[in-house]
């Protein structure tokens, strides 16, 4: 006959040593962040907020391929992608990210999708201040994401630099945008002709007209 486990009393340590945690506690020195008015400096690989990346003339370098929806395990990706013409180029290869959301109510900032991505085009930033009171205004747009112009690019869409193909963007072969190269008009988000200049902006009229 197996013999009963025997009861085990609470010695008198276990509670001095629960509460000797708490005491040590108490006399160690506050570590308090002046958060908001001093922000804390990240890693340089933090995983922050999203930017789709431009090639360096201007162009994007997303293909609306949507690997990155498709290896986000949070569903918070959402890609459509819409072809290139000749007349209204976006990217260098035969397709782009017309459409591109990012919903930061359900992104777990894992860096699964910047993995995927196959031309780079999708990176995660330092920017880590993403809370707000209104889950609509959690759903960031390709206008929110995409990264700034620099020196030397013109804003898409445009023409592909001249003698250039897809596979000399992705080499590196492209510096800049060729001179003389000018904005196209963006039929598709309902741009007129005279619409489109050199920067995007709307062209003046002459006086004379």
């Amino acid at each position: 006959m197996a013999e009963e486990p025997k009861e085990t009393k609470p010695g008198f340590q276990n509670p001095v040593a629960g509460f000797g945690v708490t005491f040590r506690a108490m006399f160690k020195k506050r570590l308090t962040e002046q958060y908001p008015e001093q922000k804390k400096t990240t890693a340089p690989r933090f995983h922050g907020r999203h930017q789709l990346n431009r090639h360096p003339d201007g162009l994007e370098k997303c293909v609306g391929c949507e690997l990155c929806a498709w290896a986000c395990p949070a569903d918070a990706i959402y890609v459509e992608g819409a072809d290139n013409t000749d007349e209204e180029r976006y990217s260098p290869g035969e397709r782009y990210g017309r459409v591109y959301q990012i919903n930061y109510a359900r992104c777990i900032l894992c860096g699964l999708c910047i993995e995927a991505c196959p031309t780079r085009a999708l990176t995660m930033t330092n920017e880590f201040e993403l809370a707000d009171s209104s889950r609509a205004n959690l759903i960031y747009t390709k206008e929110q994401l995409l990264a700034g112009l620099e020196e030397g690019m013109v804003d898409t869409p445009h023409a592909i630099y001249p003698g250039m193909d897809e596979q000399d963007y992705y080499r590196g072969l492209v510096a800049e945008a060729a001179p003389g190269t000018v904005r196209q008009v963006a039929v598709s988000k309902g741009e007129q002709p005279q619409m489109a200049g050199p920067s995007g902006a709307a062209e003046e009229q002459g006086a004379d007209e």
